[in-house]
């Protein structure tokens, strides 16, 4: 598969890898590639170096390290992109937050702090890759 460097690559073809719904509660460690959107609820660490949507109904106690980030829902808890966090009106986001590149639409509530620099260089940014199996390397 691919990794799209865009957030506009993901949203025009479409493709989302694995939605989480309404209703579903899950809690543990989430690592993926290409798009997962959660609009349920969520409890432990996410690891991506793609796209994770947060849905507006979604509620989330994480840390997240991830490549983009869109926001409807809440979170609670470290959100770590690599290229973008995008916070949109009816996200509330309680946690700090670092990323190279952020959009925040009116609305927005955010208790934190904001390190704007580029992630990728960073090592506290866990690089995680999967093996045959899906195990974490």
């Amino acid at each position: 598969m691919a990794i799209l460097k865009k957030e506009e690559d993901f949203s025009r073809n479409g493709e989302v890898n694995a939605v989480l719904g309404r209703g579903t509660e899950f809690e543990g460690k989430l690592i993926f590639e290409g798009e997962v959107r959660i609009a349920g609820k969520f409890t432990g660490e996410i690891f991506s170096k793609d796209r994770l949507q947060i849905d507006d109904s979604a509620k989330i106690k994480a840390e997240i390290h991830s490549g983009i980030v869109v926001v409807y829902g809440e979170i609670i808890g470290n959100i770590y992109a690599q290229q973008l966090i995008e916070l949109k009106s009816t996200a509330r986001v309680y946690g700090n937050i670092e990323t190279p590149a952020l959009i925040v639409d009116k609305g927005v509530i955010f208790q934190g702090s904001c390190k704007m620099e580029n992630l990728e260089k960073k090592s506290h940014l866990k690089a995680v890759s999967l093996d045959d199996k899906g195990d974490k390397k």
